[in-house]
């Protein structure tokens, strides 16, 4: 996957360059309340932060932090000696596996913004959402590519066509994780690519369950593969001159799940360092006679915390 590399901001950016935040510029006197509280409010109308949130679940942590690598046998810990005697405690559960120390990433952009070229009296804030897009799409792509450093292929490809069964396919693998680790997926994101090449195979063939297999929606697919939840993924990023789909033909099966804790058992997490006011981002707001030089910082680290039961499928038409 390809990685944008931003220019410095030097102080000297052209008006409507996106830079790398400079760390000079985070000071209390450029500090912007009003924008930050801004950030904690704000839906993003492209949904990229759901679908990071689908494929990363925050946790909210210190900047240093220690977390244990997922050991899936705790899954599966069972006791018969749950039972408290008069006068004592109750059995300490303890989460067990290797301690790694770690910590957030300080992250964010700079926007220079010529005054002359403002209108309203949101332009702050609208700039403000293009740098938060732009922050939440870069760690969607982060994400992405953890998963494909660490999932495991069987075959290099599936061909989807007239003669055959895509969703028996999908079943094939997340039964393959389950063997591996005894848990099965229970999140499939799938790229656009792939979503449309599963419709084209269905449509191919005349029989009524090709037909019925055609029309599900991915929460239909969801119930008929045992997990919890299918995903579209349609997110693009620039790339050159070109937009790049971020999946394209690639399905990803993993494990994890909202609201999970910071030593629970899964796939893959987000570890993200909140700030004053119950947000994860700060705004600056750096103003100059003829321009304002807006940024917006935030702490983060995505995190393989397991390797094993993560799977991909690539498939083609041909």
């Amino acid at each position: 996957m390809n990685v944008e590399v931003l220019p410095k901001d030097d102080g000297f950016q052209e008006c409507g360059l996106v830079c790398a935040a400079n760390e000079s510029r985070f000071t209390a006197s450029t500090y912007s309340e009003p924008l930050t509280a801004f950030t904690v409010g704000w839906k993003d109308p492209e949904h990229i932060e759901d679908l990071l949130n689908f494929v990363a679940p925050m946790i909210p942590v210190a900047k240093r932090f220690e977390f244990k690598v997922s050991n899936n046998e705790q899954c599966f810990m069972s006791e018969t000696d749950d039972i408290r005697s008069i006068g004592s405690s109750f059995k300490r559960v303890e989460f067990v596996g290797t301690s790694i120390t770690s910590r957030t990433y300080n992250k964010g952009l700079t926007v220079r913004v010529d005054h002359d070229d403002v209108a309203g009296d949101d332009w702050r804030e609208r700039y403000v959402q293009l740098l938060l897009q732009r922050l939440l799409r870069n760690e969607l792509r982060r994400a992405i590519s953890a998963l494909e450093s660490n999932a495991s292929t069987i075959k290099n490809s599936y061909v989807w066509d007239s003669s055959s069964n895509p969703d028996s396919d999908v079943r094939s693998e997340l039964a393959a994780a389950a063997d591996i680790t005894g848990v099965r997926p229970n999140r499939a994101v799938f790229g656009e690519g792939a979503w449309d090449l599963r419709s084209d195979s269905y449509d191919a063939q005349n029989n009524s369950g090709a037909t019925r297999a055609a029309g599900l929606l991915p929460e239909d697919l969801a119930r008929k593969l045992f997990i919890d939840d299918v995903k579209i993924m349609s997110a693009r990023y620039q790339n050159g001159s070109s937009k790049t789909d971020l999946l394209s033909n690639k399905i990803y099966l993993f494990y994890t799940k909202n609201d999970i804790m910071k030593d629970e058992p899964a796939n893959i997490k987000r570890f993200v360092t909140p700030v004053d006011g119950g947000g994860t981002f700060r705004v600056y707001s750096d103003e100059h006679s003829k321009f304002t030089d807006l940024t917006v910082e935030h702490y983060s680290n995505v995190v393989i915390t397991s390797a094993d039961g993560i799977r991909k499928l690539s498939v083609a038409s041909s």
